[in-house]
């Protein structure tokens, strides 16, 4: 009896042996793509290259005029189109809809979750293929989309936000008394903090739950209740918690901040990043320029939404106050942003169902105001990947430039926002110029090719005929192939 039950086992294990072995079991040999017949734009340039690029699996192996495909490889003919980096928006709030309060009044977190992961497509159709989400209870999307679970561009996520008692993301009620949450609160879309010990427990669990930077509401908003615009949140040894506990972890702080005692003050604490900026003056732009501190700019709702406060509907009338005063505000301080030449990245801050598909149009409303269309470019990809490389060691993504050593790769950054050897293969392929023409890029149908971690998300440049051939109509989900 014990020899028969060993054989059976023997025969178990010999047929499973011999079973084919599944997808993921499979080592692949390394899938290799071609795109000529470009014009190359690499994230920093003014100027566009003629060249070819080679990806080998979810990098780019070689860019120039001479690179050859290996036998094997996929072909696609650009068409005399520009090849550039995939698109990074720099201030996205995933799992915020019709404004805050839309969570904590009309949607569970099963609802926010099917109405974000339609966002994400979005996203992907507009080409971005990275997205810094400036706040808000993203950690599980965010995993989720680079476990390949739901197709979506990469998220770099804040997590909750740090906020004061009546500070921008308190988003209670006005009678609720000391402790009470709400269920925003309860499902960690913001922490309402108070002292040193408060600011450091919760900038550590967003950290151990995967965060790469922090977002703190450092002054009065537009969009929030409680908050005075003139108000300045946080005290000093307040925001040095938060940027300890950053540094401790190699990333950096962000804050939501619009007039110069707030960002100033923020400063001195050690943050990195400003989000708005909008109400401060010609010094203190200066000083961000001589200290480093980064801008990351939202210019259709300081410029255009803000502009015609009262078609947002959701908006109080002092929320509609709130806006015209920094619509005042927005159009100098930007010019002063660029003429100063602060390192600048653009940011959508757009999350209503009328807005939310147009992320593309915060980078277009800039050339209105005197920004050149090749600088935009460079802040929606190139700087605005060197940000994003702030967060050090908290980057979920490594895979970029294997050859390097850790001391070259650290020089290099992340391997986003730029085409060149060893970064991603993040890729939209545009049928013209948008350096002569950056409106080029509102129209959908002009993003012919758009490509994520080497997987492709729209090709129209192969003939519908093609087997390969992915529609505009028709999006793949991740893993999807040429």
């Amino acid at each position: 009896m014990k020899l028969k039950k060993l054989s059976t086992i023997a025969a178990v294990v010999g047929c499973a042996a011999l079973a084919p072995l599944s997808a993921q079991e499979k080592e692949e040999a390394p899938k290799f793509t071609l795109i000529e017949n470009v014009k190359i734009y690499d994230g920093h340039s003014d100027k566009l290259l003629a060249g070819k690029v080679l990806i080998e699996g979810n990098l780019i192996k070689d860019v120039g005029a001479g690179v050859k495909a290996p036998e094997g490889a996929t072909v696609i003919d650009g068409k005399g189109g520009t090849l550039m980096p995939g698109l990074i928006d720099m201030h996205s709030h995933l799992v915020i809809h019709e404004g805050m309060l839309d969570g904590r009044d009309n949607l569970d977190q099963i609802a926010i979750g099917a109405l974000t992961q339609e966002k994400l497509r979005d996203y992907l159709d507009q080409g971005f293929t990275t997205a810094r989400d400036a706040g808000g209870n993203t950690l599980g999307i965010a995993k989720a989309v680079r476990q390949g679970r739901i197709p979506g561009p990469r998220i770099y996520p804040s997590g909750g936000f740090m906020s004061q008692v009546g500070g921008h993301a308190d988003t209670g009620r006005w009678n609720d008394n000391i402790g009470d949450k709400d269920m925003l609160e309860k499902h960690e879309f913001g922490y309402i903090v108070s002292g040193r010990a408060q600011m450091l427990e919760a900038c550590r669990h967003n950290f151990r739950a995967g965060a790469t930077q922090i977002k703190i509401m450092a002054g009065g908003g537009v969009a929030s209740e409680f908050d005075p615009l003139h108000a300045t949140q946080f005290t000093l040894d307040e925001f040095k918690a938060a940027v300890e506990v950053a540094e401790d972890y190699g990333s950096y702080c962000t804050i939501h901040a619009y007039h110069d005692r707030s960002v100033n003050r923020a400063i001195d604490a050690g943050v990195k990043c400003v989000e708005h900026n909008f109400l401060v003056s010609e010094e203190t732009i200066k000083r961000m320029k001589k200290e480093g501190v980064a801008l990351s700019v939202q210019a259709v709702m300081s410029i255009e939404a803000f502009g015609d406060p009262d078609s947002i509907t959701f908006f109080s009338a002092d929320q509609k106050s709130k806006a015209k005063k920094v619509n005042a505000g927005a159009i100098q301080m930007l010019k002063w942003a660029l003429e100063h030449d602060v390192l600048m990245a653009t940011g959508g801050d757009m999350f209503d169902k009328a807005n939310a598909n147009r992320q593309i149009d915060n980078m277009i409303i800039l050339e209105t105001i005197g920004y050149p269309a090749a600088k935009i470019l460079e802040m929606g990809t190139g700087d605005a990947a060197e940000i994003i490389s702030w967060c050090g060691e908290m980057n979920p993504y490594k895979d970029a430039y294997p050859d390097l050593s850790e001391e070259e790769r650290a020089e290099k950054g992340i391997g986003l926002g730029v085409i060149e050897a060893g970064a991603y293969a993040d890729i939209l392929v545009v049928n013209g110029d948008p350096i002569a023409d950056i409106k080029l890029l509102r129209d959908r149908d002009n993003l012919q090719l758009i490509m994520k971690d080497g997987d492709v998300w729209k090709n129209t440049l192969i003939p519908a005929s093609h087997p390969q051939h992915v529609p505009s109509t028709k999006r793949h989900t991740p893993g999807g192939s040429l």
